[in-house]
């Protein structure tokens, strides 16, 4: 049978390392080949070539209406980001071509537009891939159709002003027990700049004000925020990537971070020029107040994919220093990290509530229910955790102090 002649139809990326797929940015030349591994003669019409790329949002809601009548609501939306086409194998006269048994290559490039593309991403609602689609078309045969996905990453450089800038704030509560006030807590927290990549160190700069006659507990968190939009309609997940708790600041007094460290796991970069996927991060330095909801400051982050370069910057930590390429995607983990807690123990109740009304203002809105866990599927899930490891946080305090011999002094002097 024509079905058994075709042994093998595949796509091959042109990529510098084997086994290795290949990355690309806006502007850059795909190029490969086709394959085709025949066990005898057969008759083609054609070879043809699509490249395309989209970000695509779909979920689905429940509504009711009254005590028996109910529906559900499909939310979904997409963008185009490419769309090449290219005929491999085609007769100019439309006859058929006729190919002997054995190995066919085709090879095949098109330049990615020259504007900027977002990055490949995975997520719940939504998704940002692109590929090769092949078609052989044969008579008195079906079309035999193979597709392969390729990765975009739009470079996010943290070397520029708007990334490089601290980012600081203060934030405080009254604490209060029924009705009456039991002293104030504040939190005055600073980060050297706002654009950091995966594997970097964050030092963290904060006091903790407790004027309170209880103790409290002073944590910092990273966190993701993937934002889905569809039809003026927003659907939001959530969740803590990384964590550091510090020391218990007893009732009125106040303990400061000198420089605290908080790891950026493995994480996709952020996205923030799509029109309909967003992904976001942010640094939350917080405490449980007693008797009322949780302080909590937050100081935005961009996650980028070109690190800062050595002397870049004065104000800068050292272990920024020690960050790596792309080459990140390729590497792989020593370790397994402890998972983070859930989005939910991070921000109370009543920030949960505060923060879904004001969303609501603009646009409706629909909490994800499972908030926890590290970015879900997103194309970085099969990044790995650095190999090269930022050096100790600097400290002032020498932890091997060494005897200090002291000289007689002088009675002339």
């Amino acid at each position: 049978m024509i079905f058994d002649k075709l042994k093998k139809l595949d796509i091959m990326f042109d990529s510098p390392e084997l086994d290795c797929p290949p990355v690309f940015s806006s502007g850059d030349v795909v190029s490969g080949k086709v394959v085709l591994e025949l066990s005898a003669e057969i008759k083609v019409e054609s070879l043809k070539l699509h490249a395309e790329g989209f970000a695509k949002v779909h979920w689905t809601e429940s509504r009711s209406a009254g005590s028996s009548t109910a529906y559900t609501q499909n939310y979904s939306d997409e963008v185009e980001y490419l769309n090449r086409r290219e005929v491999l194998l085609q007769a100019d006269n439309g006859e058929l071509t006729v190919l002997s048994a054995g190995r066919h290559e085709y090879p095949f490039s098109f330049q990615l537009p020259e504007e900027t593309l977002v990055t490949s991403f995975e997520g719940k609602h939504g998704s940002i891939r692109y590929w090769v689609k092949v078609k052989l078309h044969r008579p008195w045969a079906t079309v035999k159709k193979i597709k392969k996905e390729f990765t975009v990453i739009e470079p996010i450089d943290i070397n520029t002003p708007s990334l490089l800038a601290p980012q600081a704030g203060t934030k405080e509560k009254m604490a209060r027990i029924w009705y009456r006030n039991c002293g104030q807590v504040s939190i005055t927290a600073k980060i050297d700049r706002k654009g950091y990549t995966p594997g970097e160190v964050i030092p963290v700069f904060a006091e903790f004000d407790n004027s309170t006659s209880r103790s409290v507990m002073p944590k910092a968190y990273i966190t993701q925020t993937q934002t889905f939009i569809a039809r003026g309609t927003m659907k939001q997940k959530r969740a803590v990537v990384a964590t550091l708790c510090g020391d218990i600041v007893g009732a009125r007094r106040r303990e400061t971070w000198h420089g605290r460290a908080i790891k950026i796991p493995p994480v996709g970069p952020s996205i923030l020029q799509c029109r309909i996927i967003k992904v976001e991060y942010m640094l939350r330095v917080c405490v449980d107040v007693p008797g009322t909801s949780k302080l909590s400051l937050e100081l935005p982050l961009v996650m980028g994919t070109i690190p800062l370069h050595p002397f870049g910057s004065r104000t800068s930590s050292v272990s920024s220093q020690y960050s790596v390429n792309m080459e990140w995607l390729r590497m792989a983990i020593p370790e397994q990290p402890e998972p983070p807690p859930d989005y939910s123990s991070v921000v109370s109740d009543e920030e949960a509530v505060q923060n879904s009304t004001a969303v609501q203002n603009s646009t409706a809105v629909q909490p994800e229910e499972d908030l926890s866990g590290v970015q879900e599927c997103s194309l970085m899930a099969c990044v790995q955790e650095f190999r090269l490891r930022p050096p100790p946080v600097y400290s002032e305090v020498d932890p091997n102090p060494q005897p200090i011999t002291m000289r007689p002094r002088c009675m002339t002097c």
